[in-house]
């Protein structure tokens, strides 16, 4: 089977050159257009995939070659853009940034390699002129196999400014395809984990999109972008699809969600329901009870530090959430699920299910990991391998139960988690389309506990 779906990558020489402006403008451009836009992130990024599903109307989905494997790229990619007119990727940090110590592994240029899709180079020109020909001659000619078909400079000043990077990129021999001027910053409030996630401000996330989009109609070219997305080569091979478990009487898993826990892939939703899940979302700011006839449940990432005094002053859901574990039903927590279910965050009471207490530090804790599960748990077997991702800036002490949830081997050997019960509780966020018999385990757990 081939797929020669129209796709671009959106990438840069490094971070805070416009990657995220000119992508998910040129989504929100052309979803105007009448056209079905797929939106993708390179990486285990959570919070711009909000934004690019503001701009489409569809989940904006990761792709990750550390997490999911190299193989499972371009399946996700399929998975995603089956129907879609056309794709847009955006990329990670700098074009050829991957996972420490990994080569290009997990890069942005390496996910452009297993796509065979076109890049797009987005330059912060506000500080150069003809340097910028160098620039861009370098990052087009370091990898032979990535093929930068056109450069969308950013933070351009005057008519001038830009007549001299046009004539010096003339002479590099890759096209300009944009050129955004130089205006106060679209508002997209940052915080201690980057940009504010779309839930916490809808109705302005929804207004900075469309500004996004305006800015990118007015100095790009989308005829000559969407050229350049349909000269991408064909994709060989089939969509992921999440593996359905044999029909069987359906278990209610409830998943966290609201401003709190904003943090989750697309897919996971789509395994459990595979397994044989009806997921319920709730939001533990607000409702004072978990979804009826709750079997398990799901408590992603998120925010909760912001919310801690809300959370805590929930006290009914939090004694729902104590009772259900406490009764043996299977919970997966990760990161911001770890805090909820700690005794405390910051002082503030939470569900007291791990005895562990949970404080913000000034330290960001922040990488891919290599875990092994150290025990049988509702989520795997004991020796079942996973590659994760921390990005926090919490400590939990102890930082493990006496039965731990994973063994890290990077950037030093320890354990950490908690496993207790039917809780699966850690600071890694996985994902499980990397191991879909995860969720299949979880469900299978969910009706018989």
């Amino acid at each position: 089977m081939t797929s020669s779906v129209p796709r671009l990558v959106i990438a840069a020489p490094s971070s805070g050159s416009g990657k995220t402006t000119v992508a998910t403008g040129l989504m929100a451009a052309f979803a105007a257009r009448g056209l079905a836009v797929s939106p993708h992130k390179v990486g285990p990024d959570y919070i711009d995939p909000g934004y690019h599903a503001l701009a489409t109307g569809r989940a904006g989905r990761n792709l990750d070659a550390y997490l999911c494997g190299p193989e499972l790229v371009a399946p996700l990619f399929l998975h995603g853009a089956r129907g879609c007119d056309i794709a847009v990727v955006e990329g990670v940090m700098g074009l050829y940034d991957g996972a420490a110590g990994e080569g290009e592994l997990a890069s942005t240029a390496h996910v452009a390699k297993l796509l065979r899709a076109p890049v797009v180079l987005v330059v912060d020109a506000s500080s150069q002129s003809r340097s910028v020909a160098a620039l861009v001659h370098g990052f087009a000619s370091w990898d032979p196999e990535v093929r930068v078909g056109g450069v969308i400079l950013n933070k351009v000043a005057s008519d001038r400014h830009e007549e001299l990077l046009r004539e010096a990129l003339d002479q590099a021999g890759v096209p300009v395809l944009g050129v955004l001027r130089r205006v106060p910053q679209v508002d997209t409030p940052s915080r201690h984990l980057g940009l504010v996630p779309v839930a916490e401000r809808r109705s302005d996330a929804v207004s900075a999109v469309t500004a996004m989009a305006a800015q990118v109609e007015r100095g790009c070219d989308l005829e000559a972008l969407l050229g350049l997305a349909r000269s991408a080569g064909a994709l060989s091979g089939a969509p992921w699809e999440a593996p359905v478990s044999p029909t069987q009487k359906r278990a209610v898993v409830a998943v966290a969600g609201g401003s709190a826990f904003t943090f989750s892939y697309a897919e996971h939703t789509e395994l459990l329901t595979a397994a044989g899940a009806e997921v319920v979302t709730f939001d533990p700011l607000k409702d004072e009870q978990l979804p009826e006839d709750a079997a398990g449940l799901v408590i992603g990432g998120g925010f909760p530090e912001v919310y801690a005094a809300e959370l805590s002053a929930n006290e009914p859901l939090r004694k729902a959430v104590a009772e259900l574990a406490l009764s043996g039903a299977p919970v997966a927590a990760e990161c911001a699920g770890l805090l909820y279910l700690s005794r405390e965050l910051d002082g503030q009471p939470m569900c007291g299910v791990l005895d562990t207490a949970a404080r913000m530090t000034q330290r960001l804790t922040l990488g891919y990991r290599d875990a092994v599960a150290v025990g049988d748990s509702v989520l795997a077997v004991a020796g079942t391998r996973m590659r994760g991702h921390e990005f926090h800036r919490t400590v939990v002490e102890p930082g493990a139960g006496a039965a731990p949830a994973w063994g890290v081997r990077a950037p030093v050997r320890r354990v950490e988690g908690f496993v207790q019960q039917g809780v699966h509780a850690s600071y890694l966020h996985t994902h499980w389309a990397s191991r879909p018999g995860v969720a299949r385990r979880f469900v299978e757990r969910c009706r018989t506990s």
